[in-house]
């Protein structure tokens, strides 16, 4: 299967020391020499060769800086079209932005420096497990790790869709890089759950036969679906498989009924079920009331992302994704494509007409920038350093939804007028603080009233959780979204306590009692702060696509823990976890834990470390090397080679799991890790990623694209890099590494 397809599928849219070896920095350099002769590496961003393999040569003067034509031409001749901003005030606003933030920007990330060295020398002073959690938590006061608690406040966001403040349900991330896919996602809204059940093992049956469609299972399809509505809206009288249409009466009457011709729509927790009638249909005439399908509200709200899933190195990759979602806030993408051998055109759901009520025929989209760390080469500064990606996301993204916000297309994302960003990787309410500055900065760039432009806070690095209150508070005026996410949090966990010794095995990190702690703190917190009602508490993704009856079992624990969304990796994951939303109403379960204690900060700072002495047997030691570095493998060598952010990755035993730069944060901090601690040797890892190597290939043998891992492969040399170079990087990030490879892959 050509690699890209395996996309479509997943989405359901069809260090320190080096240990007797070479730095791999030697490594890079002499790949980037092998290629091109020396020179710096900054200069791949003059020399990268762009995806229709044209060398970029040349930047255009805009207001002092230096932007790739690329950029310039989308941003002059599509972004501004309409909007009443005129070409020069925007590159003046941006570069007078620039020389604000970006010094700023980086005083921030000097500072997690500075915290992480304190850190680091704290650690090696005393290893192991936390003894004295007074000490510590006073050591990470006086660093300014940990900052004052604010007084008891209440967000006061405003213009926030229902979709984010009243209703709750599941929600989609897709990678903005591909029209198809993002169409997909923003269509999610509405799925059937005929079709959720007959294409996944989350039912209970036999699977289908080949050779068309099974009638068997389609049996089993209908009576599960209508035990389902049996479960959340039973009939007054009877069954809904004895059901023979005609009217329709609920055993629960105040639950909304809308009848057009034959078909019902029913609320139900605020969510919509459509009953869709035809005694024609191959599957309704078999029916006694000719029920077509029963098509259920799913993907409230959608991630359009700019960040993990995605690699996007250069003004080409951040324009493709930039026209994405500019398409998306007019309403106009359209993406065709080939399947059995037909072109086939993609383009967004028009709004669903029940009688006088109208209903959202699409999520309600966010669009995720990028976290404070990278820069990238579209625009240069005046004294010709690369700009940081996350202010230009700010911009640039909040200009294209000015489309959306003024009503310039054919389709409204936000009615009440909002844009909604979600921010990534802060550490720390200044750095939050830092983005209300920035979002304050770019309403009065664009001309937009203060508090348009929202942001969701992910709360994924520890010290962002360890002071998740005053986080929010930071951005209290214009908040609407927190969330959990384990892998993230967890390599940041291993890396701002690396050296207090060996990690336990990744599999064990969810079971650690600060997991627990970070889960319920973050719900809990989000209640006292006043997101109920008026924000979206969120959880994480699961991770295996083709494991929808385990998600059935697992992923109702989100909204049993107050949750109001989740991650969901396909369209059809969402209508299945949809299901969850009906049978646990999430507002009223908000309002129990209301009355709940918020676990203290003692189980959230507990390191996952192993007792000192602690050894694991040799075989234990191998089987970690070989997951992690096969891992690793499978994603960077799509990542690097293919441009592939994203995809479902088959682990070690060949299950496709979800993968982005989170998992692999985790895999190359976890080995760093061991390495630092003489828990395994370089020789071990290197044979690990030898062996995985051969897997990994012999993995992807169908994809035409797919090239081989050989030592000296740009895709093998990053990998080891980031293990080798793992404790080095910037709180454990895989970025810089991956850019830096990828745009050398590119301009080979």
């Amino acid at each position: 299967m050509a690699q890209r397809e395996l996309i479509c599928n997943t989405y359901n849219l069809d260090g320190d020391r080096h240990l007797g070896k070479p730095p791999v920095s030697c490594q890079i350099a002499a790949v980037t020499a092998k290629m091109f002769g020396p020179f710096p590496p900054r200069d791949y961003a003059v020399r990268n060769r762009s995806n229709k393999g044209f060398f970029m040569t040349a930047y255009v003067s805009r207001a002092g800086l230096q932007v790739s034509p690329v950029l310039a031409e989308f941003i002059e001749k599509r972004a501004i079209a309409g909007t009443g901003v005129a070409a020069d005030r925007l590159w003046q606003g941006l570069a007078d932005i620039l020389a604000q933030f970006a010094p700023r920007n980086q005083a921030l990330l000097a500072k997690r420096d500075d915290i992480q060295a304190k850190l680091d020398d704290w650690h090696s002073a005393n290893p192991g497990p936390i003894l004295d959690m007074a000490a510590y938590q006073a050591f990470l006061t006086d660093i300014g790790y940990l900052v004052p608690e604010p007084a008891p406040f209440s967000i006061c966001t405003r213009n926030v869709d229902d979709e984010i403040a009243v209703m709750a349900g599941p929600q989609l991330v897709v990678p903005s890089l591909n029209d198809r896919f993002v169409l997909n996602a923003a269509n999610a809204r509405w799925g059937s759950l005929y079709d959720a059940f007959y294409g996944t093992d989350a039912l209970d049956a036999d699977p289908a036969k080949p050779g068309g469609y099974d009638p068997v299972r389609g049996a089993a399809v209908v009576a599960a679906a209508k035990a389902f509505l049996d479960d959340v809206v039973p009939l007054a009288d009877g069954k809904w498989a004895d059901w023979n249409g005609g009217g329709l009466n609920l055993a629960d009457s105040s639950i909304p009924v809308v009848r057009r011709g034959d078909d019902f729509l029913l609320r139900h927790n605020g969510l919509g079920i459509e009953i869709l009638i035809d005694r024609n249909h191959p599957i309704g005439r078999d029916d006694p009331a000719g029920i077509k399908d029963v098509v259920l509200e799913s993907a409230l709200t959608a991630i359009v992302d700019l960040e993990d899933s995605v690699a996007a190195v250069d003004a080409e990759d951040k324009v493709a994704a930039y026209s994405n979602w500019l398409g998306l806030m007019r309403g106009d993408l359209v993406a065709s494509f080939e399947k059995g051998g037909k072109t086939l055109t993609r383009r967004m759901e028009e709004d669903r007409a029940w009688g006088d009520e109208v209903l959202h025929g699409r999520s309600l989209l966010f669009v995720r920038n990028v976290g404070h760390l990278m820069t990238n080469p579209a625009i240069l500064l005046p004294d010709g350093s690369e700009a940081p990606e996350g202010i230009l996301d700010a911009v640039f993204t909040s200009l294209c939804a000015m489309h959306d916000v003024l009503g310039l297309g054919s389709l409204r994302n936000s009615r009440t007028g909002s844009v909604y960003i979600v921010k990534p990787k802060q550490h720390g309410p200044e750095e939050c603080a830092f983005t209300n500055d920035l979002f304050d900065a770019v309403e009065d760039l664009l001309g937009l009233a203060r508090h348009t432009v929202k942001v969701g806070v992910m709360d994924e690095e520890r010290r962002t959780s360890a002071n998740l209150a005053a986080c929010i508070h930071a951005v209290k005026d214009r908040i609407v979204f927190i969330n959990t996410g384990f892998l993230d949090r967890t390599g940041d966990e291993m890396h701002t306590a690396m050296r207090s010794g060996p990690m336990i095995r990744k599999a064990a990190m969810k079971a650690s009692s600060w997991i627990e702690a970070y889960e319920a703190r973050n719900v809990q917190i989000g209640l006292a702060c006043g997101l109920s009602g008026k924000a979206q508490i969120g959880k994480g993704m699961w991770a295996a696509p083709d494991m929808m009856r385990d998600m059935m079992d697992q992923k109702i624990g989100h909204p049993k823990s107050g949750a109001n969304t989740a991650w969901v990796p396909s369209p059809t994951a969402a209508t299945l976890h949809a299901t969850h939303y009906h049978r646990v109403d999430v507002f009223a379960r908000q309002r129990e834990l209301a009355n709940e204690a918020t676990p203290g900060l003692e189980p959230l700072l507990t390191i996952p470390v192993a007792p000192v002495g602690h050894n694991w047997s040799d075989e234990e030691v191998r089987e970690e090397l070989e997951n992690n570095a096969q891992g690793i493998l499978g994603y960077v060598v799509r990542w690097i080679d293919q441009g592939i952010g994203c995809s479902k990755v088959p682990d070690i035993n060949d299950v496709g799991l979800m993968e982005d730069r989170a998992t692999l944060r985790i895999s190359s901090q976890h080995i760093a890790n061991w390495l630092l601690h003489g828990v395994c040797t370089a020789d071990q890892v290197d044979a690990a990623f030898a062996k995985m190597a051969a897997k990994v290939d012999a993995q992807n043998a169908s994809d035409p694209l797919y090239e081989k891992l050989t030592p000296d492969s740009i895709a093998f040399t990053a990998a080891r890099a980031l293990v080798f170079e793992g404790i080095s990087q910037p709180n454990g990030y895989t970025e810089p590494l991956l850019h830096k490879f990828r745009q050398a892959k590119k301009a080979a």
